[in-house]
């Protein structure tokens, strides 16, 4: 499995890229191994307002249905709109064209807290 050592990762298998005043979220490559062929995504509304923690999309699978947790708190200001028509992009690449969301970043604190890719390696290793 790929853990890029530039991203943040979260327990619940979402990684996030900070660029700028925003970041880049989707899921990670063990979370879509975990899934299988993804079938559909439900992105959230650009403008709309999540918190941290608060589900604001789905992936659904051949296998589940899994709801995507906002890593951080703030303005989504870009959905993937490619997903749409092609949601298997999340298996082929998920940490490059199969991103889901960028959010602007409310609080640089909550950026640093998460996970980096040691700490994600551990919990997957940590069977969760």
């Amino acid at each position: 499995m790929k853990t890029p050592s530039e991203l943040r990762y979260t327990e619940d298998h979402e990684w996030l890229r900070p660029e700028g005043k925003s970041a880049r979220i989707g899921i990670t490559d063990f979370a879509q191994d975990q899934l299988g062929d993804v079938v559909f995504v439900e992105l959230p509304e650009v403008g709309r307002d999540v918190k941290k923690g608060e589900a604001f999309g789905v992936v659904e699978s051949v296998k589940s249905v899994s709801d995507v947790f906002a890593p951080i708190t703030g303005k989504v200001v870009a959905a993937n709109q490619a997903l749409v028509d092609t949601p298997e992009l999340v298996n082929q690449d998920p940490y490059g064209q199969g991103w889901i969301v960028e959010i602007e970043i409310a609080d640089d604190a909550e950026v640093g807290a998460l996970l980096d890719a040691q700490g994600y390696t551990a919990l997957q290793e940590g069977g969760h």
